[in-house]
């Protein structure tokens, strides 16, 4: 059982506890019906905000955000492995790419998620553009790799140049 298996599961149960003890009970305060009920739904948008946050974004997921947000590294079959899940991802390409970068070493390009969204970005560690180390998130920032203002921009081709 997950923890929203869990939650879901008190939850159900304090709101038979809460319709029970007011079919017993002749008109029961309306007013705390209606707090709690408000609550309840609080409680059910939290754990659900919570669930979705701890997805973990895979290397698969950091391998095809690669040649999404950089037409050059279309066709590189990248493969990255988690060095610090959610956050860092260090990735191999199986193809060089495009020959328009004579040296790729120091390189940054962003990575756009499936929902065509900038989600991170990466930094070339070779000058053949091989080998690259991508951040998720504030953590591109971070390695100044993206700036904040890119940060989740909708990226519905991937760039050019």
């Amino acid at each position: 059982m997950t923890g929203l298996d869990s939650s879901l599961t008190k939850l159900g149960a304090a709101l038979e506890q809460v319709a029970a003890s007011d079919l017993d009970r002749p008109r029961a305060r309306p007013r705390r019906a209606v707090l709690l009920a408000a609550a309840v739904a609080g409680i059910v948008v939290l754990t659900g905000a919570g669930f979705a946050a701890v997805r973990l974004i895979s290397g698969g997921d950091v391998a095809a955000s690669l040649p999404a947000g950089t037409l050059s590294l279309a066709g590189t079959e990248p493969k990255c492995t988690v060095v610090t899940p959610n956050v860092e991802y260090h990735c191999v390409l199986a193809h060089a790419p495009a020959p328009e970068v004579s040296d790729w070493m120091g390189t940054v390009e962003p990575t756009v998620d499936a929902n065509k969204h900038v989600n991170g970005g990466c930094r070339s560690l070779a000058s053949n553009g091989r080998e690259w180390e991508c951040y998720i998130g504030e953590a591109a920032v971070k390695q100044q790799i993206i700036g904040p203002d890119l940060l989740g921009e909708y990226a519905p081709t991937p760039g050019v140049g």
